[in-house]
C-alpha cells in the first residue's frame, strides 16, 4: 500500500466562519489572515494505491465555479490543480478506480467536475471511477436544509445518480475497498460524513475531513460556523482523538494550510495536539 498526499485548488475563507466559536484574537495566532480576514486553506486529497487500484479520497473544490462564484468562495487557482498533481505522479483522471467522498459539500466534491467553460455544463472528470459516499450524506445532498443548501452541487448529484457508478454505503465496510479500510461516521458537521480509517504500514490513518479540518481544530472545543451540530461534533471529535491516541493513530488533514498528517498526542492536562507532522508525503 502506498499513500500520497495531493494538493487540489486552494481557497481563502473567512477566519470567523472557520473558527465559529473562537474570537479573532485567538485564531489569528494560529493562521495569518489577509485584509478581508480570510485565512488560506488547502483542499488536500489522499491517493491510496492498493492491490492494483488507485483510490482517491476526495477531489477538493476543483475549478468548476463561474468567475463570480470563484471569487465569492476564494478559490485561488484558475486551473484544476488536482489533475496537475495526479499528472506529477504519472496518473490521468481515467486511471482512478475509486473515489471516496466524506460528504458532498462543494469544497470536497467539486473536483469531480471539469473546469468552468462559459456556456457549457461541467462533466464528470473521473469517468472510470466508482464513487463511494454514505447513504446519509447522499440524502443530505439531494434534500438539503435551507441553512446548507448552498454547500451542494445539484448538477453533480444528477451526474453521479445517472453514472451507474455511485455506491451509497451504510455500514463500516465497503466491498469495493476491502478489509484495509473501515468507516467512522460523524454527524456534527453534516449528517453521515465518512471518516475512512486506513490500515497502513505506518499504522492507522484516519481521513479527518471536516470533523478536524486542520491542526488547530484538534483542540476539542473548537468548531466551525459551518458545522450543523457543534456540540455533537465536539463529542465525536473527543471520542475519535481518544481512540487514535490510544493506538498511536494519525490524522490526515484536508484543509490545513501546511500540514498534511500528524500523530495524535495528548498532554498531562488532557489537551490534544499532533506530533511528528509532515507537510507532504
Amino acid at each position: 500500500m502506498k499513500l500520497t498526499s495531493l494538493l487540489g485548488n486552494s481557497q481563502k475563507l473567512d477566519g470567523g466562519a472557520m473558527f465559529g466559536n473562537a474570537p479573532k484574537a485567538m485564531w489569528q495566532r494560529w493562521y495569518d489572515c489577509d485584509d478581508l480576514n480570510r485565512i488560506h486553506l488547502q483542499c488536500r486529497c489522499l491517493l491510496v494505491q492498493h492491490e492494483g487500484k488507485n483510490i482517491l479520497f476526495e477531489t477538493g473544490v476543483g475549478a468548476f465555479f463561474s468567475p463570480e462564484m470563484k471569487d465569492r468562495f476564494g478559490v485561488q487557482e484558475p486551473n484544476h490543480v488536482l489533475l496537475d498533481s495526479l499528472a506529477e505522479h504519472g496518473l490521468a483522471p481515467e486511471d482512478i478506480d475509486i473515489i471516496v467522498l466524506s460528504h458532498m459539500h462543494f469544497d470536497h466534491a467539486g473536483g469531480m467536475l471539469t473546469a468552468y467553460k462559459e456556456g457549457e455544463e461541467p462533466k464528470l472528470v473521473f469517468t472510470n471511477a466508482h464513487v463511494v459516499v454514505s447513504e446519509a450524506a447522499w440524502q443530505r445532498a439531494i434534500t438539503p436544509h435551507p441553512r446548507d443548501r448552498a454547500s451542494f452541487i445539484p448538477h453533480l448529484n444528477s451526474l453521479l445518480e445517472t453514472s451507474g457508478k455511485l455506491h451509497r454505503v451504510q455500514g463500516t465496510r465497503c466491498e469495493l475497498l476491502g478489509d484495509a479500510f473501515r468507516f467512522h461516521y460523524s454527524d456534527g458537521h453534516t449528517p453521515g460524513m465518512l471518516l475512512t480509517e486506513i490500515d497502513s504500514e505506518i499504522g492507522a490513518v484516519v481521513f479527518a475531513a471536516d470533523l478536524i479540518p486542520g491542526t488547530a481544530w484538534v483542540h476539542v472545543p473548537l468548531s466551525m460556523g459551518y458545522d450543523r451540530y457543534p456540540e455533537i461534533l465536539i463529542d465525536e471529535k473527543r471520542r475519535l482523538l481518544a481512540d487514535l491516541n490510544a493506538r498511536e493513530g494519525k490524522l490526515f488533514f484536508t484543509h490545513d494550510p501546511s500540514i498534511a498528517m500528524g500523530t495524535v498526542d495528548v498532554n498531562e492536562k488532557g489537551k490534544y495536539s499532533v506530533k511528528d507532522t509532515v507537510a507532504a508525503f
